[in-house]
């Protein structure tokens, strides 16, 4: 069986399995979603003095990679703008040839200042929890969160009833293996903006935001994200970062998760399919028009 040729070759793997329908058993090969270790290392200081440490480790499907790194450092706060990062190359230095496309180095410009002090932390972050610690939304706050627009965009009920059946038509990967998240921007008209898959929620929203960092389109306050799965507070703070006043999920939110759009201003919606959703807070944003 070839491999599907519009996807990236490292996002995805092919084994055999053994179906089991009743008492019938056949043999078949089945494509798996990947899920590979990323290591993050970050590059700051003055030209002449330049410090190298590693950030973070998380659990991701490879692809886009460069956009995980720089959604992660923005949406943690290391970085504030898109002049503050020199660029992300994959590390040539490591030692297995196996982490040649496993680990990266996101350059910090000479004049950009991070915080040290959080610098000093390490992260491992796995596919499924994100980030773990963040308990508060005060501690969201001292990362200097974007004020999110107060007036607008809005959005039709139309829009959002439409976007779950949008995102999951350009979702190449889980169309072929069924086994990865998505995080998806749209205009409040409804267009399909960007959309990047991963294993887990977090890093397919980083990948996002990344992109849009790229691109210079920071902060997104005329954006709708769409998340499947549950919206989780590391979510809603991460959006919130970027500046995205309207959260969608395809499953239900966490009670801090609604507690912290709540604090931060933003629209939160759950269980955004068929045709029906909740709003949980900010509800002014979604106009009643069908």
């Amino acid at each position: 069986m070839s491999a599907p040729v519009f996807l990236p070759p490292t996002s995805y793997d092919y084994v055999t399995v053994h179906k089991v329908q009743g008492a019938t058993v056949t043999e078949a090969s089945d494509v798996l979603a990947a899920e590979e270790p990323l290591e993050i290392r970050l590059g700051y200081g003055p030209a002449d003095q330049r410090q190298h440490r590693t950030l973070s480790i998380t659990m991701r499907t490879p692809g886009h990679d460069f956009e995980l790194a720089a959604g992660f450092l923005f949406t943690e706060g290391i970085i504030r703008s898109r002049q503050d990062l020199q660029g992300v190359i994959y590390c040539p230095d490591v030692e297995k040839e196996e982490e040649r496309e496993n680990v990266v180095r996101a350059e910090l410009a000479p004049t950009a200042t991070p915080d040290l002090p959080r610098l000093e932390r390490h992260f491992y972050t796995s596919s499924s929890c994100g980030v773990c610690g963040k308990t508060s939304i005060e501690a969201v706050h001292a990362a200097a969160c974007p004020v999110l627009p107060a007036a607008g965009p809005y959005v039709p009920a139309s829009v959002l009833h439409q976007m779950p059946e949008r995102q999951r038509a350009a979702q190449d990967l889980f169309e072929q293996t069924g086994g990865l998240h998505a995080a998806a921007l749209f205009s409040p008209e409804g267009e399909l903006l960007l959309l990047r898959e991963d294993v887990g929620r977090h890093n397919a929203l980083d990948k996002v935001i990344g992109a849009a960092l790229f691109q210079e389109l920071l902060p997104l306050h005329n954006a709708v994200l769409l998340v499947s799965g549950r919206a989780s507070f590391e979510l809603v703070q991460k959006a919130a970062v970027a500046g995205i006043p309207v959260l969608a999920a395809v499953g239900a939110p966490s009670s801090l998760a609604v507690s912290a759009a709540r604090d931060f201003g933003m629209t939160l919606c759950g269980f955004v399919r068929q045709n029906r959703y909740n709003i949980y807070c900010h509800d002014w944003r979604i106009t009643k028009e069908l």
